[in-house]
């Protein structure tokens, strides 16, 4: 009670904020669907779930010009479970996003909970933007969504080159290096071409083993349909060693457009426990904010692996998944 009590005064001083201020802007997104999960150890199941293609969030974002150029910048979003009310990301305030930074000719340079480089470019091209139930993340490698006690600098993008690099302190006394993440990528993104190169270090609590994650993604836009593939490699320095690989495209026509994706996880391994997902969708828009949505997913999964189909907040609980919703912007 008291957690919730303190949420809604918070939403409401920042309500109050944004109609006195035009530098700061609330939004948000409720996403709910009816998910049907197959092939589970414990059965099939069916759920009124929330945050199915995009997860449900209110937020709030805004800048102030300091003079010369610069410019004070933030951002603060909470997950909200829209089924229950309650809030996602384990009940934290801001779970989604909680930073603030400058701009300025230099580029973007920002403290706090971020979204991590692998995942927002994988995000860009998965003709399901990892949502729905064909969420190229079931299998595809990325490491960590977000990353805590981060600073992330994003430079001026310049002919079309895009470059971001984070570091996530590890905040372990006695060793800078434990629980420590470092990432960067770099990128190009002129008309219908997009495409970056992706590289995270991670290192464990203890500062005992280091996760390395490797990723490519690219897309084209023919404008008949858009054309993606993506490639992503983790290795530590103990027994993990996998790829993964995606190609999807996307078919728009008038309001609708209709997803479909083949995502494979080969692990090279000595158990060579490899995973396929195939993936289908469909959304139409009622207006720029609001559409309908369904989608199908499959994994099959070799030599006794138990991935599942997930969707933008849930995991999922069978290798198969069906859902079909709404989603609504303000």
């Amino acid at each position: 009670m008291k957690k919730s009590l303190l949420a809604l005064a918070i939403f409401g001083a920042f309500t109050g904020v944004a109609s006195a201020q035009s530098s700061v802007t609330a939004y948000g997104i409720v996403d709910m669907g009816i998910t049907r999960e197959m092939g589970g150890a414990a059965g099939s199941v069916t759920k009124l779930a929330n945050g199915v293609q995009s997860g449900s969030r209110l937020g709030f974002k805004g800048t102030e010009d300091l003079g010369s150029g610069l410019k004070a910048m933030f951002q603060l979003e909470t997950g909200i479970a829209a089924d229950t009310g309650g809030f996602s990301q384990g009940g934290l305030a801001f779970g989604r996003q909680s930073w603030v930074g400058l701009n300025g000719g230099f580029g973007t340079v920002s403290m706090g909970r971020q979204y991590n480089p692998l995942f927002t470019a994988l995000d860009e091209i998965d003709p399901f933007g990892t949502g729905l139930a064909g969420s190229s993340t079931n299998l595809f490698i990325t490491g960590a969504t977000r990353v805590n006690n981060s600073i992330k600098f994003v430079a001026p993008e310049m002919g079309g080159i895009t470059a971001e690099a984070i570091y996530g302190l590890g905040e372990v006394a006695g060793n800078t290096a434990a629980s420590r993440t470092l990432g960067g990528s770099v990128g190009y993104a002129n008309g219908p071409i997009l495409g970056k190169l992706v590289y995270e270090r991670l290192n464990n609590a203890t500062d005992t083993n280091t996760t390395k994650y490797t990723q490519a993604t690219f897309s084209y836009n023919f404008n008949v349909a858009t054309l993606a593939v993506g490639y992503g490699k983790i290795k530590d320095d103990a027994l993990v060693n996998a790829d993964s690989a995606l190609v999807g495209v996307t078919v728009p026509f008038g309001a609708s457009a209709v997803m479909a994706s083949y995502v494979r996880r080969n692990d090279k391994s000595s158990l060579n426990q490899d995973a396929k997902q195939y993936a289908v969708g469909y959304t139409y828009a009622l207006s720029k904010r609001t559409n309908l949505y369904s989608a199908y997913a499959r994994i099959k999964n070799d030599n006794g692996l138990n991935y599942t189909v997930g969707d933008a907040t849930s995991s999922g609980t069978g290798d198969k998944a069906f859902n079909v919703g709404i989603r609504h912007k303000f």
